[in-house]
């Protein structure tokens, strides 16, 4: 099977550059022998596409696309998120016409469902892991990096992006929540998050780095109302730190009772909560990311069976009712249902 495999988003600080790295790696350490992994967005005589995000996904792709959504906060923020003009509906339909969706929850599953109108059954849920980099680190590491980062000696501490607000992860009222520990907010920042009141920005750091904050921390807050996996709640149990986290669908379901929660919305609980746990915190889920890279063989394997055979030039998918008119599309225009 010769795999060609979109790096764009490598490079990418938040959580698809993690994932298309980690998973690209474990998808090398896990192929058979007659397996190929070409890195590039432009396929050239491949069995199958797999574009690591949404905005890879391609409109007309010359194989069998599989795509990974991470998550659909944009669609349920659309005033907030997204510009106005063709292109967002544009990366819906070329997630439409994959053959294959990886997700990382059955939550997001459910939301794909509703909000793109992808069958179920075209959907496969393969979660994600912490890198091998997120382990409890040495009180000397963790010393030094307080040091380089001028850290308190007792802290919280929050992981993201911070270009630009994001009103579903409530980073500005959990900085203006009373508390009794420093919170320190750690990822890549703009202006904007330097007029947060009362925090400490490290901006961008290592992954290295990023373990011994997370080794340093008492709590992880995690005070989003919306997540598609939340990554660095599982890192920081890789990093044998507390998580407490508002109660929504996808992090109940990775974290089980391996986080304490509080009801979406409560940043005054979140941070009594927070700042309370005593080590040592419950271990991570046992998924590896050769675990998922495994699961994702299986689904390019599937990908083309799906497309073998003299049908494969046209394929028939849903999309959500308009009007209450039930439509699919075929080749590169709508067409109703059965006609073909």
């Amino acid at each position: 099977m010769r795999v060609a495999f979109d790096i764009r988003p490598v490079t990418d600080p938040h959580g698809v550059g993690r994932y298309s790295r980690c998973l690209l790696q474990a998808l090398r350490e896990t192929a058979a022998p007659d397996a190929e992994i070409v890195e590039t967005h432009r396929p050239r005589r491949a069995d199958v596409l797999h574009s690591p995000w949404m905005d890879g996904a391609m409109l007309h792709s010359p194989c069998p696309m599989v795509v990974t959504l991470h998550d659909l906060t944009a669609l349920k923020r659309r005033s907030e998120h997204l510009r106005t003009g063709v292109r967002p509906r544009l990366r819906q339909l070329a997630v439409q016409r994959a053959v294959r969706v990886i997700v990382p929850t059955e939550a997001l599953a459910r939301d794909a469902l509703a909000r793109l109108g992808l069958e179920r059954e075209r959907m496969d849920v393969i979660h994600e892991a912490s890198d091998a980099t997120m382990y409890p680190r040495a009180a000397q590491e963790v010393a030094e990096v307080r040091a380089r980062f001028a850290l308190p000696e007792r802290y919280l501490l929050w992981v993201g992006g911070l270009q630009h607000p994001d009103p579903g992860k409530h980073v500005a009222q959990l900085a203006a929540t009373p508390r009794e520990l420093p919170l320190v907010l750690v990822g890549p920042t703009s202006p904007w998050a330097h007029e947060l009141p009362d925090v400490i920005l490290t901006g961008y750091v290592s992954d290295e780095h990023l373990a011994a904050i997370y080794t340093g921390a008492h709590a992880l807050v995690v005070a989003s109302e919306d997540e598609g996996f939340g990554l660095p709640a599982v890192e920081a149990l890789a990093c044998g730190t507390p998580v407490v986290a508002c109660e929504v669908p996808a992090l109940r379901e990775v974290l089980e009772r391996r986080a304490t929660f509080v009801p979406a919305g409560d940043l005054q609980a979140l941070i009594a909560a927070a700042e309370a746990p005593q080590r040592p915190a419950p271990p991570p889920p046992a998924w590896t990311w050769k675990d998922a890279a495994r699961a994702t063989w299986q689904v390019y394997q599937q990908a083309v069976a799906q497309t073998a055979g003299p049908c494969t030039t046209v394929r028939s998918l849903r999309r959500p009712s308009v009007g209450g008119t039930d439509r699919a599309l075929t080749g590169s225009r709508w067409a109703p249902r059965g006609s073909q």
